[in-house]
C-alpha cells in the first residue's frame, strides 16, 4: 500500500470517528480534524458511495452508514461469545454457581454458553435448550430494554397459558408487572418459578447501540441460594452483565 493510500485510509477513519459523536456538515468534520474542506469532502463522498456514511438531503449532515453497521452487527455476535467467557468465569469464581449466557430466539431464550464450579449438584444442563420467557430470569432480562412494542408481541406469541410454577407470572399482565420491578432493579430473579428448589438471578447485556442482545445468570439449588439473601448474587451478576456490556461497547 502505497503512502498516499495509507493516509487516505487514516483520513477515513478518522473521518469515521468524528462522525460518531453525531452528524455533522463537511466544514465541521474538517474543523474537527484539522484538514483541508475538500480533502474531507471526498472522503466523506468516497465513503457515502460504499454505504459507510449517509447525507440528509435537508440538512447536508453527514451520519454514520447502514454498512457499517451492518458489520458491525456481524461482528458482535462472535465478539459476545469471545468477551463473555471470561466475564462467566469470573462470575463462577465470585458466587460459586453455574453461570450463563442466554440470547434471544424466535420467542424463546436458548443458553448458547456456560460456565460450571466444580459441584457435583448443579442445575440442570441448559447448553441449546429453549426456555419460556416469562418464568425463567434470563427470559425476563432479555425484555428488560427492549419497546414495549416488541415485549408485547414476545409474550403475545408465548403458549396459553403461560408456564412455570405458582410462583411464576402467568399472564402477560403479571409479567409487564414483574418487569417494571425488575427493570428498576436492574435484575431479574426467579425463585422455584420454573421448577421447585431452583433459584435464579440475571441481567440484560447490551450491545454497541445499548439495546439488549443477551442476558447473563447464575442458578442453583435454594439451600445454596436462599431467597431472602440474593443481595450478593445479585451484585455480582449485575456487575458481570455491565462489564461484558461495556466490553462491546455500550454507552
Amino acid at each position: 500500500m502505497t503512502t498516499d493510500n495509507l493516509s487516505s485510509v487514516h483520513r477515513a477513519l478518522d473521518v469515521l470517528r468524528a462522525l460518531g459523536s453525531g452528524p455533522l456538515r463537511v466544514q465541521s468534520v474538517a474543523d474537527a480534524l484539522g484538514k483541508e474542506k475538500t480533502q474531507v469532502s471526498r472522503t466523506l463522498k468516497a465513503l457515502a458511495e460504499s454505504g459507510f456514511v449517509e447525507r440528509d438531503p435537508d440538512s447536508l449532515e453527514y451520519r454514520l452508514g447502514w454498512q457499517l453497521f451492518a458489520l458491525a452487527g456481524a461482528a458482535s455476535d462472535s465478539r459476545l461469545l469471545q468477551q463473555a467467557a471470561p466475564v462467566l468465569r469470573s462470575l463462577v469464581r465470585a458466587v460459586g454457581e453455574a453461570a450463563y449466557l442466554t440470547v434471544l430466539s424466535g420467542n424463546a431464550a436458548v443458553t448458547v454458553l456456560a460456565e460450571r464450579p466444580g459441584r457435583a449438584l448443579q442445575a440442570h444442563e441448559w447448553i441449546g435448550r429453549l426456555s419460556p420467557l416469562n418464568c425463567t430470569s434470563s427470559g425476563r432480562a432479555l425484555l428488560i430494554g427492549r419497546p414495549d412494542d416488541e415485549v408485547d408481541a414476545l409474550l403475545a406469541a408465548q403458549p396459553d397459558p403461560l408456564p412455570g410454577t405458582e410462583r411464576a407470572p402467568r399472564t402477560p399482565e403479571d409479567v409487564r408487572a414483574r418487569m417494571a420491578v425488575e427493570r428498576a432493579a436492574g435484575h431479574s430473579t426467579a425463585v422455584e418459578e420454573t421448577e421447585p428448589g431452583l433459584v435464579a438471578v440475571a441481567a440484560p447485556v447490551r450491545d454497541f447501540t445499548g439495546a439488549t442482545i443477551a442476558a447473563l445468570n447464575i442458578s442453583g439449588p435454594i439451600f445454596r441460594l436462599p431467597p431472602n439473601d440474593l443481595t450478593a448474587a445479585a451484585t455480582a451478576v449485575t456487575t458481570a452483565a455491565n462489564d461484558l456490556s461495556h466490553a462491546l461497547g455500550a454507552p
